[in-house]
């Protein structure tokens, strides 16, 4: 009987490893998680039946034992020693580190050139797992290289660090490698310290290392860690392959996790080809790099090559610029988006990051401002990867000064008026952002305000491109769309090249464009969550632009005598609900719609388009034309 319970169990643990493989290191499953539960179950009920059969190897092992007073010092066999990094970012840094390789090795200029492994240099937490007879015994931090701290606890609740080595029993193998936290498992993880009201990580390095250093392992359990392994430490019993490439295919035949993006080159010309590859490809990473490592591939030649003050002659970590740097807020301002969205930007200390200096960061909501708890004076962590723009991503409340502005507050701030035309700003219930309601009027969304008028889905204005109305505005010849009808052929053909003819040929199409359907106007207009379909329905239904007007006075009116006592509750709910019987339009575009049309500017600028001279026939709202309604793409050039 016993037999049969140790074959299970031996079945049961291969099976779960096997599972842990496809899931952690190849991201792969096989099974659901509800079949992966039931083999674990099965395997927790029999060991606790059978403790004696329970083997440092189980899977069931990898979460367990109870929390450390403190983590018990590790000497290393082998030192964990740092190597050295090329300050130089440019391709000089890959040039200087082969030269020197050549010049240690006495290589001439006709020497054939050096093979090298070219990985990438990950950040997270340096490791050391030592696997006595191809099962985990020991793992321990870098500390100061001779010695570091024991936290196998933890490090066996990392799901892609096997337990067990497949196919490896030598007495000692110790492996290398890093420990760190993919970025959307670091969302992931702030998203339920946030939840659950605890402090948030300011990045994903702080939270692996932070994870391996608690001393309850639960808690490390429920930490989203990964890990690559990248170099041997102590080895008895196995014989060693002759190149690095070799050591690293062998970790992954172990099982262990190693990074596909590796390879094996030749000269500093390979090197070179490697460090822009990766740069090119960088920000499309899971996870953190803050560059790349060259390695002497032939082990042989490491050996020759040796160490100096404690670094290898023979590799070298080639860094990117910093994506990250500390700064101080000098002020936070508010910028006006194309489309009205007001966003806070950090005013800052220049500082170099991500290979240009900064000076600005976005910190895209109040929300989030808020959240970060950012305020003037404050020292902040500034990231920048690749063309993203620059942000602000946390804050060193260590470095707080005593005298530092209140929490950030953007209506207070504003005095609730769009910085750029003083329209009101507001912020949908359930919605992060505050938007400028004035719309058309606004300055900062005045381009492409235009843009979106002149489309031919709205009011179809040919020969009206993106570059002509980008010179329109900045000529100062259109401030509101009503503008446009104002244009002459004399001004046109003074502007970039225009020309009489094509100067003509615009303002042609500008007066035909006066011939529209209401649904196109209402489209064109650029009202928040209106689009096609909701601006052919509100068409429809009020069947003129005054009756839409009115509807979204009688809204506005309607929230007003909320709080009136003498006002009638039926009156008030049959205001409110008069742009909600529109189809698709539920409160929120209501209050979009409301807000557009009793904004003084937009009606403004409504009446001046009106008073150009555009128009559109009469909406037949019988039953009998519901079902038939005139596609508003279609092109309409003639009143009925």
């Amino acid at each position: 009987m016993t037999k049969d319970v140790a074959r299970r169990i031996a079945d049961l643990r291969k099976q779960i490893e096997h599972h842990n493989h496809l899931y952690y290191g190849l991201d792969a499953p096989e099974i659901t998680d509800a079949e992966y539960d039931q083999l674990f179950r099965e395997l927790q009920d029999l060991e606790a039946e059978h403790p004696d059969l329970i083997t440092a190897d189980s899977p069931s092992q990898r979460v367990g034992g109870k929390p450390l007073e403190r983590f018990a010092p590790v000497r290393h066999a082998v030192p964990m020693l740092s190597i050295r990094t090329e300050t130089d970012t440019t391709e000089g840094g890959a040039v200087a580190f082969d030269a020197r390789v050549r010049r240690e090795l006495a290589l001439g200029p006709d020497a054939p050139p050096v093979e090298y492994a070219a990985e990438l240099k990950f950040d997270g937490l340096a490791i050391n797992l030592r696997y006595e007879h191809g099962i985990l015994a020991q793992a321990a931090t870098r500390g100061d290289g001779s010695v570091g701290e024991d936290v196998t606890q933890n490090v066996r609740t990392v799901g892609q660090i096997p337990l067990r080595l497949n196919g490896v029993n030598a007495a000692v193998l110790e492996v290398r490698g890093e420990i760190y936290m993919k970025h959307a498992d670091f969302e992931r993880l702030n998203e339920r310290q946030r939840a659950a009201g605890d402090k948030t990580f300011v990045n994903p390095r702080n939270a692996a290392a932070g994870s391996i250093r608690q001393l309850d392992p639960a808690i490390a359990a429920r930490r989203p860690l990964s890990f690559f392994a990248y170099g041997l430490g102590a080895v008895q019993g196995w014989k060693i392959p002759e190149t690095h490439s070799a050591v690293l295919d062998a970790f992954a035949a172990m099982g262990l996790p190693v990074c596909a993006d590796r390879a094996v080159v030749r000269g500093a010309e390979g090197l070179i080809k490697f460090h822009h590859g990766i740069a090119a490809k960088r920000d499309t990473l899971a996870f953190d790099i803050d560059g790349v490592v060259y390695k002497v591939n032939d082990l042989a030649v490491q050996l020759r090559l040796g160490f100096v003050t404690r670094e290898p002659r023979w590799a070298v970590a080639h860094k990117y610029p910093a994506q990250e740097q500390l700064t101080v807020v000098r002020d936070i301002d508010i910028q006006v988006g194309r489309t009205g969205k007001l966003t806070p930007v950090a005013k800052l200390e220049p500082v170099f990051v991500g290979g240009v200096t900064v000076t600005n960061a976005t910190l895209h909501n109040e929300d989030e401002v808020r959240r970060k708890d950012v305020r003037i004076g404050d020292t902040v962590i500034v990231r920048r990867a690749g063309d993203v723009i620059p942000e602000v991503v946390g804050v060193m409340l260590e470095r707080r000064p005593t005298k530092v502005s209140g929490p950030f507050d953007l209506y207070q701030q504003l005095n609730g008026e769009c910085p750029e035309c003083h329209s009101a700003i507001a912020r949908e219930e359930g919605e992060a952002d505050w938007r400028c309601t004035a719309g058309l009027y606004c300055p900062a969304q005045r381009k492409e305000a235009i843009k979106h008028f002149a489309a031919r889905r709205a009011m179809d204005i040919e020969g009206l491109g993106d570059k002509l109305v980008d010179q329109l505005v900045e000529a100062t010849l259109v401030e509101h769309v009503d503008d446009l009808y104002k244009l002459t052929a004399e001004q046109l053909a003074q502007l970039e090249r225009m020309g009489p003819k094509s100067a003509e040929n615009l303002v042609d199409a500008l007066g035909q464009s006066k011939a529209t359907t209401l649904p196109r106007f209402l489209y064109a207009l650029g009202i928040p969550e209106v689009g096609e379909a909701t601006a052919a329905a509100l068409a429809l239904h009020f069947g003129s632009l005054e009756a839409l007007m009115q509807a979204a006075e009688d809204y506005v009116a309607a929230l007003a005598e909320q709080d009136d006592p003498t006002a009638s509750a039926r009156a008030r709910r049959l205001k409110a609900q008069r742009l909600q019987q529109v189809t698709d339009v539920g409160p929120e575009v209501a209050a979009r719609i409301a807000a557009f049309f009793t904004e003084p500017h937009n009606r403004a600028v409504v009446g001046k388009l009106i008073d150009a001279g555009i128009r559109w026939p009469a909406i037949c709202r019988a039953p009998r034309c519901r079902s038939r309604v005139t596609p508003m793409y279609s092109p309409v050039r003639s009143i009925a």
